[in-house]
């Protein structure tokens, strides 16, 4: 009896395709499963189990929610429902044909609507699908979201932002942290009372934080009503700039997508979290392994290079003191070798610097705008045209990338000024130099000035490091695509957090070299005289005195050699062997000592006596490391993330960056109110 061909047998109904993708849309269909079941299976179908089991591992569930293929389906199941019709076909159209576009990237378009679906999914479907089952609605909000980001992404191109996020934003940062370590070291003592909120409220005023919120008073309940009427009040000012006035006009559309905005992403997902002070240092523990991967990756070719650089002798081979000699002659000349590769890399950077500046294009040059063609005739009727006057109205004043606020803010937040003001004032003349000294090569568009203008621009501004921004802040905000349990769970205790706050600052000063750091954060003693000095008084005194045991049993075999070695230097000079003889100028002569090691004055090998001095002086060296590496980290949470502590001013510095941006985007809000603004629109 033969046996069966391999491979999957056709049913009585027709052929099935040998592909692996075909009978994975097949499989899903109910009607065709209830029918193959009801009909009697023939003899030679008993293996047909056997081949569908890689047709199952095919289609396997993506675990990955992050990846663009779950991606793709999440934005499908959401957003395009209307369209799922179509997806009996072998190709499906690409979502880029479903939605209208968001931006002028594919790449940014999907992580953008990937959120969007989360936000829908979660807080508009859930009541309004018990309404009706009505689609249209769901794509009507997509639509206006789309025209919002499209209008959005034509004023961005308008701003300067090299100048907002390495001088604008930095000297809000600067703002928060003078205002609070003000409001922390007050000027009142015990029994007066102040509030460090209300005197950091007095310093930076904002209405919507207003009144400052005490425990167990109505304050609280007032203070966030006003902040959701301010939220609203933001929201409605970008509504009646970026909507088309047909929008603008229905109510319903207006409301809804307001409270979206106001509520749901401004407050929940922006003001919410990311003013809590264990979500800032979770932030910057990420950062600093980000960095820290990067650096060791490094470190790892490196060292691949210096391991290839110096191979390997055979050490049954050379004797040892020719191996070190041999070996000592590599190291000199790879270390030649490498320090002429440095010197003429040195000089080749130096001069494409020196040429790549005098190409680059002034940082004056007016910015051109590429404008899209609309994609529908919402974008062609009813948009808000700005006036040319806001263009050149309440925009910053550009300065050289040397004299960005950035500068300043770190040297505020590490306190430089207080902990070494020589340092300080060193780099402040030689920025001064480089800005206004001779040939001005830091000031604005000088050669400097446009090198790291032109490097910030390619290696930061890069758009293509938004999508895994994107991706990353949907992973932690949404994870499985939902509002599930994050991996950035807030700690449940003060002891959490305070672990939490030691564990950012170990990670914080892992980023320096360990001498650095203890220069920096020293008591008053340089690292490395303190180890010297160290080491010098340790060799002044001497091995230490021997127990009591061993100088009352080798008394006896003391005064033996005191009177063979009348004198200190003979006595120094003795040396007795393991059998008892004393060795004195090449003769041999017994001791009643016997086979005791007898070792100068004390009878104890010097080695021995010193190692459980050695063995203390290293646990002190730990135990020394320990506390001054407690005392640094203290002083880091203390001086640098104490500034974060506290979510309430932590608002005014988020609320602060917001109102920012808002304005560089839409300058118009400077000019009129929310109300004039609407009257305008709809008049």
């Amino acid at each position: 009896m033969t046996a069966p061909p391999p491979g999957p047998v056709p049913p009585k109904g027709g052929p099935v395709p040998t592909s692996l993708k075909a009978p994975a849309t097949s499989s899903t269909n109910p009607e065709s499963v209830s029918s193959i079941g009801s009909k009697p299976l023939d003899p030679p179908r008993v293996s047909s189990p056997l081949p569908s089991a890689p047709r199952r591992s095919t289609r396997p569930i993506s675990s990955d929610f992050l990846s663009d293929k779950a991606t793709i389906a999440l934005v499908r199941r959401v957003l395009c429902a209307q369209h799922l019709a179509d997806r009996g076909r072998s190709t499906p159209a690409p979502v880029e044909d479903l939605l209208p576009p968001l931006t002028s990237r594919n790449d940014v378009d999907l992580q953008l609507y990937a959120l969007i679906a989360i936000i829908i999914k979660e807080f508009v479907q859930n009541w309004y699908a018990r309404i009706t089952p009505d689609e249209t609605f769901v794509a009507e909000i997509v639509q206006i979201i789309a025209h919002c980001t499209r209008a959005l992404e034509q004023r961005l191109r308008k701003v300067d932002l090299e100048s907002l996020l390495f001088d604008e934003l930095p000297e809000l940062l600067d703002a928060h942290i003078r205002a609070y370590r003000i409001s922390r070291n007050a000027v009142v003592r015990p029994p007066v009372d102040a509030n460090p909120r209300e005197i950091y409220h007095s310093i930076w005023p904002l209405p919507a934080l207003s009144p400052v919120p005490k425990a167990g008073d109505q304050s609280t309940q007032t203070q966030a009503a006003n902040e959701s009427t301010y939220r609203q009040l933001l929201v409605q000012g970008v509504l009646a700039l970026l909507l088309p006035t047909e929008d603008l006009e229905n109510e319903c559309l207006t409301a809804l997508v307001g409270q979206l905005f106001s509520e749901l992403i401004i407050g929940n997902l922006i003001v919410n979290k990311l003013s809590e002070p264990w979500l800032i240092w979770e932030g910057l523990i990420m950062l600093t392994r980000l960095a820290r991967s990067k650096s060791t990756t490094m470190a790892s070719k490196s060292s691949s290079t210096q391991q290839d650089a110096y191979p390997k002798a055979k050490s049954d081979v050379i004797p040892p003191f020719t191996r070190r000699y041999s070996l000592y002659i590599q190291q000199v000349f790879w270390s030649v070798i490498q320090w002429g590769f440095i010197v003429v890399n040195s000089i080749r950077l130096i001069i494409s610097t020196i040429m790549l500046s005098r190409t680059l294009p002034p940082r004056s040059a007016p910015i051109t705008i590429h404008q899209t063609n609309p994609t529908s005739k919402r974008d062609q009727e009813g948009a808000y045209q700005p006036s040319a006057t806001f263009e050149t109205r309440s925009q910053p004043v550009k300065v050289p990338a040397a004299d960005y606020k950035i500068w300043s803010c770190v040297g505020n937040l590490l306190e430089m000024d207080s902990r070494m003001p020589w340092m300080s004032g060193a780099l402040a003349m030689v920025q001064w130099a480089a800005i206004r000294g001779p040939g001005s090569l830091a000031g604005f568009n000088g050669m400097i000035d446009r090198l790291l203008s032109h490097h910030v621009q390619v290696y930061v501004l890069d758009p293509a490091r938004l999508p895994p921004l994107l991706r990353a802040v949907r992973g932690a905000v949404f994870p499985n695509n939902g509002p599930g349990t994050s991996n950035l769970v807030p700690p449940s205790s003060d002891e959490q957090l305070a672990a939490l706050r030691r564990r950012c600052a170990s990670a914080l000063l892992a980023l320096v070299p360990k001498r650095v750091g203890r220069l920096y954060y020293g008591n008053g003693t340089w690292p490395w005289l303190s180890g010297a000095c160290r080491k010098r008084a340790s060799s002044r005194s001497g091995p230490p005195p021997p127990p009591p045991e061993a100088s009352s049993s080798s008394s006896s075999s003391n005064k033996t050699a005191h009177k063979t070695n009348s004198t200190g230097e003979e006595a120094a000079r003795a040396r007795l062997t393991d059998d008892g003889k004393s060795v004195r100028g090449g003769h041999a002569t017994l001791t009643p000592g016997g086979p005791k090691r007898q070792f100068g004055e004390t009878g104890v090998r010097p080695t021995e006596a010193s190692g459980d001095s050695r063995a203390d002086m290293c646990n002190e060296d730990a135990d020394d490391d320990e506390r001054e590496e407690s005392r640094i980290l203290s002083e880091l949470e203390r001086d640098v993330l104490d500034v974060f502590s506290d979510a309430y001013c932590n608002k005014h510095l988020v609320y602060g960056i917001l109102e920012l941006v808002l304005v560089r985007l839409m300058p118009e809000l400077t000019e009129k109110g929310v109300i004039e603004l609407w009257e305008e629109r709809l008049s």
